[in-house]
């Protein structure tokens, strides 16, 4: 028999995220694509074939939001699961040992929830001296610095307002040494530049490049065949260009481009060029990252309501709601699709407002602008999604009672009267509305089995209660929204997704079928192989 294909992959149980032919056991891939798909009697003769012996195959994952740039710094001090001053404080001092030359001491994945109140200066220079210190939130959305790092950085009474956020002060007028907004403005152009010009090791070019080889390992590593990394500079594309060359991009990349405050048209322009130059099936340039609030753990998310015990504070928008309704209005009229962080139900409302004045100024289209993190939703809003065309691009651990539920900080700062708003992942998918799923990496683990897990269980890792059952998934609901889901956000969905017939032959081929194994194995699910245009870039062992 002639050989008509480059690759079959025979013996499976193919899960194909195809409405018009969900499952199949074998499939055939040429020139990079799909070709066939059927009964593995009916396989075509190819060059190579894989013989699955009976395994799970998906489309390749496609995470719709992975901070892979930034990524997670082998480099830092890593504070993950330290819960208290103590921990952090004998984490820091094996660190000063092991690295005696050390000119700063950086530190990432502090849990807000490690110290009763907001961090200060004080606390920290119990730990390092005159050192200069600073420690990343694992949501890198905030910054606690030691009293060395704040005269390093030029922080002080009449220097809070900052390129790389706002400095916190106490009754006096005095900056605590804790730093809001970091995520928008620290990770903006501007504020990375000013970190590197300060002498910050962790924002210089030879940081960057080890963390972004770091994640893109780790993300092919994981079935993940395409990634969004949702808020990057025009400097920063170069990077990408780099991995590319050097072989090392080999799971597809969508960037997004950070829109701060006060982006002009000189910059519009700039980003349009770079879409057009940055245009195919690996890289890819377009989208703009905005954010309308912050986060809800330090209460700077924006809620309709007041935080719990904190009088009448709500937490803020970036932009007064009629001015960022004529931005979005704008931007969508240009042919750009937005990505808007909100976190709270006033921010979330916020950006669907403005979407609806967008819609009603220029006339409907299929821009799919998205609300990234979803996570604390006011039960009037949740049809708005589908009405709209707008995604719910959500991170399914979020909302793991370990991280936000009862007792954590998410949970305390919203109060129990608002638990039912957290995550309504499926209020919103039964409501019609498209769901992106990823990551949040390195806020959260990249593997896609633990979102997986969260979003079927909503439980933590080590199992216990489920916090807010009612808003779980089906593991068919989650599986396409990491795959189908994820890629028609990001208008990919014409060649990612499924497994179909045309589209290119993204795939990962699992240890253990999802859909048998109990589902407390789930996180313990790997990516055997994993394929990219019909290449293997992974395999296990």
């Amino acid at each position: 028999m002639a050989k008509i294909a480059d690759l079959t992959v025979r013996n499976a149980r193919i899960h194909t995220v195809d409405d018009a032919f969900p499952e199949a056991e074998a499939l055939a891939v040429r020139d990079g694509r799909i070709v066939w798909l059927g009964a593995d009697a009916d396989a075509p003769a190819a060059a190579d074939t894989i013989d699955v012996g009976g395994r799970l195959v998906l489309p390749g994952f496609v995470d719709a939001h992975n901070h892979v740039r930034l990524g997670s710094d082998a480099a830092c001090v890593q504070l993950a699961g330290a819960a208290d001053l103590t921990e952090i404080g004998r984490r820091i001092s094996a660190w000063r040992a092991a690295h005696p030359e050390a000119a700063w001491v950086e530190c990432e994945g502090f849990d807000y929830s490690a110290l009763p109140g907001m961090p200060v200066a004080a606390d920290l220079d119990a730990l390092t001296g005159d050192l200069p210190a600073i420690v990343f939130s694992y949501d890198v959305h905030t910054l606690w610095a030691n009293t060395a790092a704040l005269r390093r950085l030029g922080i002080d009474r009449d220097h809070t307002e900052l390129p790389f956020g706002v400095a916190q002060v106490d009754g006096s007028g005095t900056p605590t040494g804790f730093v809001t907004e970091f995520a928008v403005r620290g990770l903006s152009r501007d504020g990375n530049r000013a970190l590197a010009a300060l002498g910050v090791p962790w924002a210089g070019p030879d940081r960057q490049y080890p963390r972004l080889l770091d994640s893109l390992d780790m993300a092919t590593g994981y079935g993940i065949t395409t990634i969004v990394e949702p808020q990057n500079s025009l400097d920063d594309l170069e990077l990408f260009e780099r991995a590319r060359a050097e072989g090392r991009l080999r799971s597809r990349l969508i960037a997004a481009l950070f829109h701060p405050r006060g982006t002009g048209a000189a910059e519009l322009a700039a980003f349009a060029r770079a879409a057009a130059r940055y245009d195919d099936e690996w890289l890819r340039v377009g989208p703009l990252k905005l954010y309308i609030d912050d986060v809800v753990e330090p209460r700077t998310a924006a809620l309709l309501e007041p935080y719990c015990g904190h009088g009448d504070h709500r937490g803020d928008t970036f932009y007064a709601p009629e001015e960022f309704a004529d931005l979005l209005a704008s931007l969508d009229a240009a042919g750009f699709q937005a990505f808007v962080h909100a976190t709270g139900d006033r921010g979330i409302r916020t950006v669907l407002d403005a979407v609806e004045h967008a819609r009603r100024v220029n006339g409907p289209r299929d821009a799919r602008h998205q609300v990234v993190h979803v996570e604390c939703l006011d039960p009037a809003d949740v049809p708005r999604f589908a009405s709209l065309g707008v995604v719910a691009c959500m991170q399914p651990r979020h909302c793991s009672p370990d991280i936000a539920g009862p007792g954590r900080d998410w949970a305390e700062a919203v109060g129990r009267a608002r638990w039912p708003k957290a995550w309504p992942m499926r209020s919103l998918h039964e409501a019609g509305a498209v769901l992106a799923f990823s990551s949040d990496w390195n806020v959260a683990e990249m593997d896609p089995m633990v979102g997986i897990y969260t979003a079927v269980t909503r439980r933590g890792l080590a199992g216990g209660p489920a916090w807010m059952p009612e808003e779980r998934l089906s593991l068919a609901t989650v599986i396409r929204g990491y795959t189908m889901g994820s890629a028609f956000a990001n208008f990919c969905d014409h060649d990612r997704g499924s497994l179909t017939p045309g589209k290119l032959a993204d795939f990962t081929i699992l240890s253990d079928d999802l859909f048998t194994v109990p589902v407390e194995a789930i996180p313990h699910v790997r990516a055997d192989l994993v394929a990219v245009g019909g290449r293997i870039v992974h395999q296990a062992g």
